[in-house]
């Protein structure tokens, strides 16, 4: 009953993503910024992630690149196609001080099952299922923002794959150093954000969304 009631209401209020790209700023360190892009409209949702997170999201991306050993995401596709376990989708259903929680929804013998996953690794596995991402409406109203986007990328045959030949290279370098803003007032935060926008600074963008997020 509780699988039933969750689904009736997820898809009252559930809007569908696709993956726009991935982008990284020189000013942080090891942290990328996976953009998700809703459907049906022109709202971005970037999401802080880990290197290793972002290579094995790129790799899924770029079909045509294959690790000589598998990735621990593709370990896990391997283990569900050997016990015919299907991912059915991702969810990202809950914003909590700037972090984002995701569920995956897996089937075998026709049986649902809802696992809680880091919204990175959930993602990382909808690719490799070809399973629909999704998220909640509201969460997508508090931290969706207007990104511009190079054209010219848009017009690139493989527009949402950003970033690919540095994520598959065997080493990723990244300089700078982590930034804080305890003492920035939501005035020149939101400054900042339009800044950071407007300088298609993802990474950047969606680190101050959340600390915005944060003080709400």
């Amino acid at each position: 009953m509780f699988k039933q009631s969750f689904f009736i209401e997820s898809n009252m209020s559930l809007v569908r993503l696709n993956i726009k790209g991935i982008s990284y700023s020189q000013t942080q360190n090891g942290a990328y910024a996976l953009i998700l892009s809703e459907m049906d409209g022109e709202r971005k949702l970037p999401i802080v992630i880990g290197a290793f997170e972002a290579q094995s999201i790129a790799i899924a991306l770029e079909k045509e690149i294959k690790p000589p050993r598998p990735l621990t995401h593709d370990l896990f596709k391997n283990f569900a196609d050997r016990f015919d376990i299907v991912v059915k989708q991702v969810i990202i259903h809950k914003l909590v001080d700037g972090v984002f929680y995701s569920s995956v929804i897996c089937e075998r013998d026709k049986i649902e099952e809802i696992i809680d996953a880091r919204t990175s690794d959930a993602i990382a596995l909808a690719l490799r299922f070809q399973a629909p991402i999704f998220t909640y409406k509201n969460i997508l109203d508090q931290a969706g923002i207007y990104l511009k986007v190079n054209p010219k990328k848009d017009d690139d045959n493989d527009p949402e794959s950003l970033l690919v030949d540095e994520l598959v290279s065997d080493d990723i370098e990244m300089v700078g150093k982590e930034t804080s803003y305890p003492d920035l007032s939501l005035e020149e935060l939101n400054r900042m954000l339009d800044q950071a926008v407007n300088n298609e600074d993802y990474e950047l963008a969606a680190r101050i969304r959340d600390e915005i997020s944060k003080r709400g």
